[in-house]
């Protein structure tokens, strides 16, 4: 049995080109006691992968991938071969796997089993996965939200913050996104529930647009993206504002990080600012899942991925998504999902 699997060779030196990556035929490895062969059916792209590609000042670089080995992802899969008693053959599965046909998680790895019944599998990596995860941990925990506050969630159509959004509007904030198309301004409104969005790149400026989206200041700002954004979000942040830092993907592609004037505002409004690993919060993860479950069953929750069929197109579709190609969640589909 052949696999296909992607390899890191080489660190960019600004945004991700195919050159960074080798694309090899090799054969399936051999199990060990203890060891699942897993058949990859969804590879998940994310934008904190970048940063560990090396190249740019959001991570040190002994956190870098390690060059000549499969660039290593979320994925969610079936079972092929086990000789673990946890995982038997057929099982759906999902865990830190990697960017290709078949990986091995050796003795069973993080595998975590999916119950099929609380939706479509691929969810296990977006929405009742890390995704979900880390826009309740972020707007819940972090943010605290207030009814009646406003929360302004950027990136709010990719695969956290179109969760965010919905879990700050659930808990009854006046909730305004930001993203970089006007296909996505109308998805985060019509779809997503938004009270209103803006189009960041056409904007005259973005604290006009916050001005004009966020009259009464910004109680909780979600913060997906860095830069120019988070400096006009800390010329409006009210005293006492909160600000949940999942990522700043505007500076993954930089050698140097743009450092908002502004970070005393933080200081002077007695505001939080916090940034925080989802990986510290995994013992929620159990209650989660029913948590979040419930809330896409009854419609109060919705969530759109962005699927590439092939795992031949798995480079172009990350490359893809850190232009801002995708609405939702991006992932690949590398073979079939049995449960469709």
């Amino acid at each position: 049995m052949k696999n296909r699997s992607i390899y890191f060779v080489q660190p960019p030196t600004g945004p991700v080109t195919p050159a960074c990556f080798a694309v090899r035929d090799e054969s399936v490895p051999a199990l060990s006691e203890g060891d699942v062969l897993v058949r990859n059916i969804y590879l998940s792209c994310d934008p904190y992968m970048r940063g560990r590609m090396g190249g740019t000042a959001n991570y040190p670089s002994g956190k870098t991938f390690p060059l000549d080995r499969v660039i290593p992802a979320r994925a969610v899969g079936q079972v092929e071969a086990s000789r673990n008693p946890t995982f038997a053959e057929g099982d759906f599965v999902w865990g830190f796997l990697g960017w290709e046909l078949y990986s091995l998680a050796v003795g069973g790895g993080d595998l975590r089993l999916i119950d099929p019944s609380l939706g479509p599998i691929s969810h296990a990596v977006t929405v009742i996965g890390m995704p979900g995860l880390t826009a309740r941990v972020g707007i819940l925990d972090i943010g605290k939200p207030q009814l009646g506050e406003t929360a302004f969630i950027s990136s709010a159509s990719g695969a956290v913050g179109q969760v965010a959004g919905q879990i700050a509007k659930l808990a009854g904030c006046r909730v305004v996104g930001s993203a970089g198309s006007d296909a996505k301004v109308s998805h985060i409104v019509e779809k997503l529930g938004y009270d209103a969005a803006f189009n960041y790149k056409t904007v005259p400026s973005i604290g006009a647009a916050l001005d004009a989206h966020c009259p009464d200041g910004i109680d909780i700002y979600f913060e997906n993206v860095g830069g120019e954004t988070l400096e006009a979000v800390l010329d409006r942040i009210n005293q006492g504002a909160r600000i949940p830092v999942c990522g700043m993907i505007s500076q993954y592609d930089n050698a140097e990080r743009y450092e908002p004037r502004n970070l005393a505002n933080v200081e002077a409004k007695n505001a939080v600012m916090q940034r925080f690993s989802i990986y510290a919060h995994m013992d929620q993860f159990d209650e989660f899942l029913p948590w979040i479950a419930e809330r896409i069953k009854d419609g109060r929750i919705v969530y759109y991925e962005d699927i590439v069929d092939g795992v031949d197109n798995t480079i172009d579709a990350f490359i893809g998504m850190m232009k801002g190609e995708n609405l939702g969640k991006r992932l690949v589909r590398v073979s079939a999902d049995p449960t469709l």
